[in-house]
């Protein structure tokens, strides 16, 4: 690691609790100290590099808890890469990716996390962690629990859809909960009724009704609502913290509100696809709807707003991306002429920081609650913290030098995910990365790209940091 001082001058620092103009100082990778801009104490610092921020904001590094790169899915794979879904993370301000190691029905967690490390090892431009896939809940992989929360390998997502595939029942899930509640491992979930939801596919289909658009039709509101209610009761049983990933519906937001009033160690995560797009985008003529099928799915727009109060109230508390990008000519296309095909994902990685600053401009969220759900809270609740999502002496130099008064097209033309379509395309937003540093390290410089493959480092995790 390089010993080189860098000095931030003249910006306006913004951590979930502060905002103020301050100078920063960075030394062996980490946050040395922040003064205030122009105080004494500033003006005596010098560095090798100095960073002019005037008229920009210093923010931490963004952490997207929630990425699949490189996934296997529906007989294909996620086209990210760990080398390419990393830079163009950084592109976008984000500085940390908490990704999901897959266990594969009948092999162990070891196997599938080490399958992930080889894939990750030696090529991130930016820090990445693992969360771990259960795919297959028995008293091996229930002992295996222990051993990678000790690992830094500290929450597990199980799947109350995808029958055949990821699937876990009521019974396994329960298991897990338990597992989780004595090792302090947190539970993640995907809360849709795959069973249900099987059902109203297959009777779609035999209506001939094959179009993009019925993908949203079939993975009905209530299911995820039920679903999200059930893994609730389920978490309580167990005496266990709860996780619900990619929350896009108005109802399953009231089921956790319901638990959070309660008291309940219950927590969800929303993503920019569900405060920005619609079931408008599924219905897009021809095939074009295809580009916006995921799991869960696009809703009608008056869900929108009830995400956004959630996300003010704190009811939801994480935006991720659930980053999954598959290419629409080739991967999109082989749902062609039946929906249940279409590989279930969006790409986002790179969007998300800018789209949320939109929705500080557009008055949804403050600047403080941005960095709040985008960078403070993911490392809080995945145990990253203070190493990641702050701006502290001692954090990790994870800073990202943000211009809150450019203008940018969102689009494929320009976008550095390897993928052949943006989800926002044609989109403008007010605000724009200009620079990000990772430990210390130029990654972005002034819009241009000075990182490497393997810079990124693999980050143990400590267990959630909401819980006593």
């Amino acid at each position: 690691m390089s010993s080189t001082r860098t000095l931030i001058r003249g910006g306006l620092v913004i951590t979930a609790a502060d905002e103020l103009h301050a100078d920063v100082l960075i030394e062996d990778g980490r946050i040395a100290a922040l003064a205030a801009h122009g105080s004494d104490i500033a003006a005596g610092w010098t560095a090798e590099r100095t960073i002019d921020a005037t008229d920009r904001y210093v923010i931490p590094g963004g952490v997207d808890a929630h990425t699949h790169m490189e996934l296997p899915f529906g007989g294909t794979a996620a086209s990210d890469t760990f080398e390419t879904g990393t830079r163009a993370a950084a592109w976008g301000g984000t500085t940390t990716i908490v990704d999901f190691a897959v266990q594969t029905v009948g092999h162990s967690l070891r196997e599938g996390l080490d399958t992930w490390y080889a894939k990750a090892d030696g090529v991130c431009a930016i820090d990445y962690a693992f969360h771990m896939i259960l795919s297959d809940v028995d008293e091996h992989s229930l002992k295996e629990m222990d051993k990678l929360v000790q690992e830094g390998i500290t929450s597990f997502k199980l799947f109350m859809a995808y029958p055949g595939v990821f699937y876990s029942d009521d019974g396994k899930i329960l298991r897990a909960m338990q597992r989780a509640s004595a090792n302090g491992g947190l539970i993640m979930m995907h809360a849709e009724n795959g069973l249900a939801i099987d059902v109203l596919v297959e009777q779609a289909l035999a209506r001939g009704e094959t179009d993009p658009r019925h993908h949203g039709e079939v993975r009905k509101a209530l299911l995820e609502a039920e679903a999200t209610h059930r893994a609730i009761q389920l978490a309580r049983v167990a005496g266990s913290p709860l996780y619900v990933v990619h929350v896009s519906a108005e109802e399953a937001v009231a089921e956790l509100a319901a638990a959070r009033d309660k008291g309940l160690p219950v927590f969800g995560e929303t993503c920019p696809q569900y405060l920005f797009l619609s079931t408008d985008n599924l219905a897009e003529p021809g095939f074009e709807g295809a580009k916006y099928v995921c799991s869960t799915p696009l809703r009608p727009k008056e869900h929108q707003e009830a995400l956004w109060r959630g996300l003010r109230t704190n009811d939801l508390q994480v935006v991720s991306t659930d980053h999954c990008p598959f290419c629409f000519k080739g991967q999109k296309e082989l749902g062609l002429g039946d929906f249940s095909k279409i590989p279930n994902g969006l790409p986002g990685v790179e969007n998300r920081m800018d789209l949320l600053h939109q929705a500080v401009v557009d008055g949804h969220i403050s600047r403080r609650r941005w960095i709040e759900i985008a960078c403070a809270t993911p490392a809080r609740m995945f145990g990253l913290y203070p190493q990641k999502g702050t701006l502290a002496p001692g954090a990790d130099a994870d800073v990202v030098i943000y211009d809150p008064h450019a203008r940018q097209t969102l689009s494929a033309a320009t976008h550095h995910m390897n993928v052949d379509y943006s989800a926002y395309e044609g989109r403008t937003v007010t605000g724009q990365v200009e620079s990000v540093l990772s430990r210390g390290e130029p990654v972005i410089d002034r819009r241009a790209y000075v990182g490497r493959a393997g810079h990124g480092s693999f980050v143990p995790r400590s267990t959630c940091q909401y819980l006593n």
